[in-house]
């Protein structure tokens, strides 16, 4: 490992502010050349979090449309949210679909675990394929019903140009379940 690959030394750590679902930590720092900084980073549920794009008969994608807080709209997107203590994420990719969309899957494959602006944000997200999909309902936690929308597999490049299809997360979990599927045009 390089010096430059050597993290910094944490010499210290504060919870500055802390809410029902995040805490923002204070971190003072030794970099390897002795430079020392203050950095804040925010910290989520650390059971940590899945998203499921789910393929309906090997020709639909299945989106949700929800009300996203942070935007003030409504976001279409893939099914998502947290583990629970105890479930697997397997386990909860499969909950959360029947939860959002009314499907569970037979079969979940894991395609990557990404981060979410990890210079501010601690928090890791599981991405997973569900196929074999089969009709299923479970009671989730929304305030409202999310209003299940039916996207033609060969036409997925289309939802990059739609308005409302804008969160990070759902994007890359789309280019990583078509490159999965092998509906990605090669270079």
């Amino acid at each position: 490992m390089t010096e430059r690959q050597k993290k910094p030394e944490i010499l210290h750590t504060e919870v500055v502010a802390r809410s029902r679902l995040f805490q923002i930590e204070q971190v003072h720092l030794r970099f390897s050349n002795q430079e020392e900084r203050h950095y804040e980073r925010m910290k989520g549920a650390s059971r940590g979090a899945v998203m499921v794009v789910p393929v309906l008969n090997g020709e639909w994608l299945l989106l949700g449309s929800e009300y996203a807080a942070g935007t003030h709209n409504y976001e279409l997107g893939f099914p998502k949210g947290l583990i629970d203590p105890g479930e697997t994420a397997a386990e909860a990719a499969n909950r959360e679909l029947q939860e959002e969309i009314g499907y569970g899957a037979r079969k979940l494959t894991k395609l990557k675990e990404l981060s979410l602006a990890p210079g501010y944000f601690a928090s890791k997200m599981q991405i997973f394929l569900a196929e074999d999909l089969y009709e299923s309902r479970l009671e989730g936690d929304e305030p409202e019903p999310i209003e299940l929308v039916p996207w033609p597999l060969a036409r997925w490049q289309e939802l990059l140009d739609m308005n409302d299809f804008s969160e990070g997360r759902s994007v890359s979990a789309l280019f990583l379940a078509m490159k999965q599927l092998r509906l990605t045009e090669s270079p």
